[in-house]
């Protein structure tokens, strides 16, 4: 049997390594054209790949820094892992675990304190410290039912993108959207041509439209029309698919979804991973005509530094807590944080409540509650009064939500 090893990949070796992790995504092979448009957005930086005896990748383990934002608005240093794949003839031989391993010492010898992903399988990475900590859902909008009500989204005024404006305005437009919900990803430049710029300018029928109201542009959205006559009565009209929508303000997201649901010759309007607690069922006349069709997971979080991941987030008006963290793949991360309304801390205090690295990232963003993850059995609870505590510190009156793919 051959043996492999890991390092960091080199420069020349990038569109080896994207060609191993589309095969192992089942993805179609790229062509010269795709890799030209795909070549600025894989550096060789951040990325680790395991290769065979004869110098070929047979594994890829990708990421590259950007900021993730925390509960109390802070902008945190983040890893964000945007291609993981084992080629199918060498899985099942810790190819996985020793990339997933020397990924996680390069990140924490950077000092990056978190690392995020959006994972293909749910039950993969929480052995490696990644617990799923948004959650997103999916919205199916029966457009013949859905009238809005008086006065909601006419402020402002939607007008359509070409393509080659979208790709030159919408990054700057942006940023404009790096507000205080925990979870939201900021997109460095060159997460652009791979994951935008190549999508607007295809040939899959993609629109960009933004909404500007009194202070300018201050909402997008990307979305293509899907052709429904050979499934359904012709007269029923297409289904609108939602790629990504964001506002800066209220006014402009109720005008974004005013300007989806006017449009002609369109049976219903969907789209997946919207937030959990986005309220367009509160636009219209009829909530019924708003079905949440899944809910899935969306970013999964690490804490590469529990310490500094748990002292740049803000918390709740509660007692603080003790936590005893365990994390198998970052030793240096065991031990007990006294986390409360002030600050946070390690302490030799007792603690309240024991739990798994992955775990705790879960609820690291604000997602859920930590008496859920008790009756689940995923915490030690050492102190009952703990539990209440600790819901009212991590848990946000907004969900978290990431609402952007790498």
């Amino acid at each position: 049997m051959s043996e492999f090893h890991v390092r960091a990949v080199a420069e020349g070796e990038q569109r080896a390594c994207l060609e191993l992790l589309e095969q192992a995504l089942h993805a179609k092979p790229i062509s010269d054209e795709a890799w030209a448009k795909m070549a600025p957005t894989w550096p060789a930086a951040g990325k680790f790949a395991a290769f065979d005896d004869h110098g070929t990748p047979v594994g890829i383990a990708s990421s590259f820094d950007t900021e993730l934002t925390v509960p109390g608005g802070r902008k945190l240093a983040t890893a964000a892992v945007d291609g993981v794949g084992v080629r199918a003839d060498w899985t099942r031989r810790g190819i996985l675990t020793a990339m997933m391993a020397t990924q996680l010492e390069d990140i924490a010898a950077r000092g990056v304190p978190l690392a995020a992903l959006h994972a293909s399988e749910g039950v993969i990475y929480g052995r490696f410290g990644y617990g799923a900590a948004t959650y997103g859902k999916g919205v199916h909008i029966e457009r013949p039912r859905a009238k809005l009500r008086d006065g909601s989204g006419r402020d402002g005024v939607v007008r359509f993108l070409t393509p080659a404006e979208a790709v030159e305005r919408v990054p700057a437009l942006y940023r404009r959207f790096a507000g205080e919900r925990p979870g939201f990803a900021a997109r460095p430049e060159m997460w652009w041509p791979g994951f935008f710029d190549r999508v607007v300018t295809g040939n899959d029928g993609y629109r960009v439209a933004v909404h500007s109201g009194p202070d300018g542009e201050d909402g997008f959205v990307v979305y293509q029309t899907i052709d429904m006559r050979d499934r359904q009565a012709p007269e029923r009209g297409a289904l609108l698919d939602i790629r990504e929508l964001h506002a800066a303000t209220p006014r402009a997201w109720a005008g974004l979804w005013r300007f989806l649901l006017s449009i002609d010759l369109v049976s219903a309007v969907a789209g997946r991973g919207r937030p959990m607690d986005e309220p367009i069922a509160e636009l219209l006349t009829d909530p019924r005509a708003v079905n949440t069709t899944e809910v899935i997971d969306d970013l999964w979080v690490r804490l590469v530094d529990v310490l500094a991941a748990l002292q740049a987030r803000t918390y709740g008006t509660a007692e603080a807590v003790v936590l005893e963290v365990l994390d198998r793949q970052l030793p240096d991360n065991n031990g007990r944080y006294a986390v409360g309304p002030g600050g946070v801390d390690r302490t030799t205090a007792e603690a309240d409540l024991r739990l798994d690295v992955d775990t705790l990232a879960s609820r690291y963003l604000g997602h859920g509650l930590f008496s859920d993850l008790v009756t689940a059995g995923r915490v030690e609870v050492l102190n009952e009064a703990a539990v209440a505590r600790a819901d009212s510190l991590f848990h946000t009156v907004r969900a978290p939500w990431c609402g952007t793919f790498f």
